[in-house]
Formats: C-alpha cells, sequence, structure tokens
C-alpha cells in the first residue's frame, strides 16, 4: 500500500504543478485575449484532460489511506491505480504537451502577437526564449533530420539544437548539430513545409550572428 501512496505522491507533485501553472497561465491571459486567440493556444483545449487527472489522484489516495488505517482493508487491492495509469497512457500525448506548454514562453503572454507560437508548434518542443517583438527561439526533444551533406555525399543524422522565429524580417532559422560529431553544426535559413522541410545558407555574417547571439552558443 505504501508503494501506492508513493507513486500517487509523485504523480500529484509532478502533475499537480503543471496543472496549477497552466491554470494560473489561462487566468493571467484570458482578460486580455478574446475567446478565438485563446482556443489556439494548446494547453487551453486540453487543461481538463489533466483537471480530470489530479481529481482520479486525490480520489485514489483517499481509497488508499482509507484501506491503510484498517486491519483488512491492508489486504485490499486498489483497482483505481490501473485506472490511473491507463488514464494516462490513454492521453499521453496530452500529458508531454501540458509539460511542455507549463515551461513554455506563451503561457502567460496576453499578447496577440506576430509570431507562430502554438500554430507552429511541433510535438516535444516549446518556445524557451521570446522578447515579445521580433524573436523568440523554440527547443525539441527527439527532433532528428538525416541530410546528405552537399561537399560530401554522404548522409548524416542531425540533432535540432533549436528553432527561431524572426518576425520583424518574417524568417526562420534553424540550428542543427551532428549526432556523432558535436563539433559538425549548422546555422541556416527553415522554410517548413507540408511534406518536407528546406533549408538555405546564411550569407549576412550580422543575421548570422544575432541568431547565434540569441540561441547563445
Amino acid at each position: 500500500m505504501s508503494k501506492d501512496l508513493e507513486f500517487l505522491k509523485l504523480e500529484k507533485d509532478v502533475w499537480g504543478k503543471v496543472y496549477v501553472d497552466i491554470s494560473y497561465g489561462i487566468d493571467n491571459v484570458a482578460p486580455f485575449l478574446n475567446e478565438n486567440t485563446l482556443k489556439v493556444r494548446k494547453y487551453y483545449g486540453k487543461v481538463d484532460v489533466l483537471k480530470r487527472y489530479i481529481t482520479l489522484l486525490e480520489n485514489s489516495d483517499a481509497e488508499c489511506k482509507k484501506n491503510a488505517s484498517s486491519f483488512f482493508g491492508r489486504f485490499k487491492e486498489n483497482n483505481s491505480i490501473f485506472l490511473i495509469s491507463s488514464y494516462k497512457n490513454d492521453n499521453i500525448l496530452q500529458f508531454n504537451q501540458l509539460k511542455n506548454c507549463s515551461k513554455c514562453a506563451c503561457l502567460n503572454c496576453p499578447k496577440d502577437c506576430d509570431f507562430n507560437s502554438c500554430r507552429g508548434c511541433r510535438e516535444d518542443s516549446f518556445i524557451k526564449k521570446c522578447d515579445h517583438e521580433k524573436i523568440n527561439m523554440t527547443v525539441h526533444d527527439n527532433f532528428i533530420l538525416n541530410l546528405t551533406n552537399n561537399s560530401t555525399g554522404r548522409p548524416s543524422s542531425y540533432k535540432v539544437l533549436a528553432t527561431l522565429q524572426d518576425s520583424a524580417l518574417q524568417r526562420q532559422y534553424i540550428i542543427i548539430e551532428n549526432v556523432i560529431d558535436k563539433e559538425d553544426k549548422f546555422v541556416l535559413y527553415y522554410y517548413p513545409g507540408i511534406s518536407e522541410d528546406d533549408y538555405g545558407e546564411i550569407s549576412d555574417a550580422e543575421e548570422f550572428d544575432f541568431i547565434v547571439e540569441t540561441f547563445g552558443v
């Protein structure tokens, strides 16, 4: 039984914080944004999934403690643990999205901005930096590109360290690193497409340096 209580406490600590952060975020921005803009924000339509999970955790916690207080209850199997795990597995994509949303610079931002923001959000990513005017930077998990080196003709895999958007210039950038050779990095223009993405060399030294500085290499 103590194992169940330990599991429930850990889940409540982790996901309770995510739920509180997102709920506060909604309360902070809702007075300044219309309903249509709020609906674009991914966390706005998904937060009820987490609210339901917190309720399941609290109910299961109460049941575990009740059983632990009686002699025969200590030998009862808590079926709610299975239901909780099943619910989380069924909604794992929403859970992962909400965890990223809780770390995103958009969460508490009341501006209806010119950035792609949630409309351009990839799975397993969040906006880490944003000056709310010109530039923002998104970081990613498990975003791997398989590219061919134009000079050698050899294929290589690159990890995407970040993508950036300049709303003033209406340009996007991507910073990639060879998964084997960490010194093999590129900073490129980024042209995301429907079926495939394209990339381009940045010839303007000042523009290149600005992107590198924003990333913090």
